[in-house]
């Protein structure tokens, strides 16, 4: 893909150049030269490689959106690859990470991958991290900075508090916190840089859950995306991997049908039988309330991973500070945190205008995301078409909202043990909270029925739904400071 984009050379003089090139590798190979070869099979441990690499075959939009990545950035990450599924919602993706990234705005450039490489490493993505330690170089940012935090600027240390809560914690995020940051006596942060940050900071915490969530590998010329060692089972050349001749790629088919008969035929069927009563009747708001504090209370219960605790390397963990912190659910030893209710401070009526007025335009960019992901909808469910799948996306939103303790007084929570099973539950809690534990074996234990580009729809709306709950707890705190 790299060949073909701004290539000057004419299809056929390409091909024989690839044809060139691959003889080349196959003589070097004779010679013993030490050839990097992919650590993976394409974009994602998850999704065959041939899924991926045909949505852009075969969409001519999804192409072009490429193509125009590739342009404004000399590279197209793997991340950018897979959300290709769905290019509506890439473009917009796109949009608003370039302005983060690059317009104009309060913080230089340097300081902008410098948070996004603070934000990543607190779950471990060594993918962002190594994205964001390029691009810091590249925009003329100090190396010795990359030592650790410690040899950052006072100003940018001062961050890492808001970062480990904001990634973990974010209930426990109050005032004081902006407070500190907005009136320290030397390296201050002005109200506009905060909330700049505080994007970056929310933006790259949800972009490392989807990373994980979706198997996201490191393309072949990054850290981890290679290897020198030749193949171990097979010593066939580098250039049939170039061909697609390596070794099979295993996937769900191969786990059988005796647990997955019926399952979206089952999940559609209760959508109906939930919208029927819905018509029939309609709960109190007492009623409403006791479901929303049992949905949390369960979604304590749900246990993120049964592998032991991750302990960051050393080229990670020297990007913040306190790696022992992690999520924990409000709950722990008597511990109480109120219902933050959405109706009390909202992105629509609040966060937004906010956002808006200290960092002008990116405010109508994140909601443009957040309502391209929520309301993305083919009609589809499997092999099921014309089908309303609002119901489903609203569980889904609201209960990633429930694990953060978010409340929306007019829904039903009784609705979303009804649609997301425990198999579900499990993924998004752990792709949510604790994204570093997400392996494959959680990827397809859930909608095993279901399309890879449902599943990645899946990690979009996950996605959103976490970055604008981190969101609201952080602007509700700048608010209250500010008034």
């Amino acid at each position: 893909m790299f060949l073909a984009f701004g290539s000057k050379n004419p299809p056929q003089s390409r091909c024989h150049l690839r044809f060139f090139f691959f003889l080349r590798i196959c003589s070097i190979c004779d010679l013993g030269v030490r050839i990097p070869r992919p650590l993976g099979n394409g974009p994602s441990r998850f999704i065959p490689e041939k899924e991926i690499l045909q949505v852009s075959k075969v969409d001519s939009r999804t192409q072009s959106i490429f193509e125009d990545a590739f342009a404004a950035l000399g590279r197209l990450d793997n991340i950018s690859l897979v959300m290709g599924f769905h290019p509506q919602y890439l473009e917009s993706f796109l949009r608003t990470q370039h302005y983060l990234l690059q317009m104009d705005g309060p913080l230089p450039l340097h300081y902008r991958h410098y948070i996004g490489i603070m934000a990543a490493a607190r779950h471990q993505c060594s993918y962002l991290v190594n994205l964001h330690v390029n691009d810091f170089l590249q925009v003329g940012g100090d190396a010795k900075w990359l030592n650790g935090l410690g040899e950052a600027p006072q100003k940018l240390q001062q961050l890492g508090e808001l970062n480990k809560i904001l990634a973990h914690r974010p209930w426990l995020i109050t005032k004081e916190h902006m407070e500190a940051l907005l009136k320290a006596e030397e390296h201050s942060w002005s109200l506009a840089e905060l909330i700049h940050a505080v994007v970056l900071l929310t933006h790259y915490h949800s972009l490392a859950s989807f990373t994980f969530g979706c198997g996201i590998t490191p393309e072949i010329h990054c850290d981890g995306g290679h290897t020198f060692r030749p193949p171990s089972l097979s010593q066939y050349c580098v250039c049939d991997i170039a061909n697609g001749n390596g070794h099979a790629n295993l996937h769900d088919d191969q786990l059988g049908d005796q647990d997955m008969c019926g399952e979206v035929e089952v999940l559609m069927e209760r959508m109906k039988q939930l919208q029927e009563c819905r018509d029939d009747e309609e709960a109190s708001q007492e009623e409403m309330a006791t479901r929303f504090e049992r949905e949390k209370t369960e979604s304590m219960l749900v246990v993120t991973s049964e592998d032991e605790e991750c302990v960051p390397s050393r080229d990670i963990s020297r990007h913040f500070e306190d790696p022992s912190y992690g999520y924990k659910d409000f709950s722990r030893r008597g511990e109480h945190v109120p219902t933050f209710r959405a109706q009390d401070y909202s992105w629509e009526d609040h966060g937004y205008s906010l956002v808006n007025r200290l960092y002008p335009d990116v405010g109508q960019m994140l909601d443009e995301k957040f309502q391209m992901a929520y309301n993305l909808t083919y009609n589809t469910m499997a092999t099921h078409k014309d089908v309303d799948t609002s119901m489903l996306r609203r569980a889904i939103w609201n209960y990633i909202h429930c694990m953060f303790g978010i409340r929306y007084d007019d829904y039903d929570y009784g609705e979303i043990n009804q649609l997301l099973d425990r198999s579900f539950k499990i993924y998004i809690k752990t792709m949510v909270c604790s994204p570093e534990k997400t392996t494959k074996r959680m990827y397809e234990s859930f909608w095993r029925q279901f399309q890879h580009s449902e599943k990645v729809h899946v990690n979009l709306l996950l996605m959103e739904a976490r970055m604008q709950a981190e969101l609201l707890y952080a602007l509700r705190a700048i608010t209250r400071y500010m008034t």
